[in-house]
């Protein structure tokens, strides 16, 4: 799939959703997925399994039969270097720049040398009022810690005779 397709695809998707009505909490609600997976779903950004497209047919029946099977298949993940002057986007990239060091410094006190999977990862947006009574982001990265190996000699391991 080129990156042309991706983005008919996308937008074909996009207006299912908006024809639905539902919001990305309302899906994610009636799959069983989070909303950022869901939005990822219908961005093309990720794979729909077979167990799950049953869940997403009843949530969005306008949804045809041909752009079910097309999410079923692994999808392009890419993004457009462009995205990153979109503000929210450039705020959440400037949050994990200035952050990052720091959260890595924690993972590897808390947990040892490694890192958070992004392939093992779960992440979600919710909406809470902060104590001020103001409206609060709040975005869950949920990420499987994956060790760093040792890289032990061993070369029966890499080669047979």
């Amino acid at each position: 799939m080129d990156s042309q397709s991706k983005h008919t695809i996308s937008s074909r998707l996009q207006a299912v959703k908006q024809k639905s009505g539902k919001s990305y909490n309302q899906i994610a609600e009636e799959t069983g997925l989070t909303n950022v997976y869901v939005a990822q779903l219908l961005k093309r950004q990720a794979q729909l399994k077979p167990e799950t497209a049953p869940k997403l047919r009843v949530a969005l029946p306008e949804l045809p039969e041909e752009l079910l099977h097309e999410m079923m298949k692994p999808p392009l993940r890419s993004y457009d270097p462009n995205l990153i002057q979109e503000p929210t986007v450039y705020r959440l990239n400037e949050a994990v720049m200035h952050f990052g060091e720091s959260i890595k410094e924690i993972i590897n006190e808390e947990f040892g040398d490694g890192i958070m999977s992004a392939i093992d990862f779960y992440c979600s947006v919710d909406k809470v009022k902060g104590v001020d009574g103001k409206d609060r982001v709040v975005v869950t990265l949920d990420g499987k810690y994956l060790p760093y190996s040792e890289q032990v000699s061993c070369p029966s391991v890499f080669f047979s005779s």
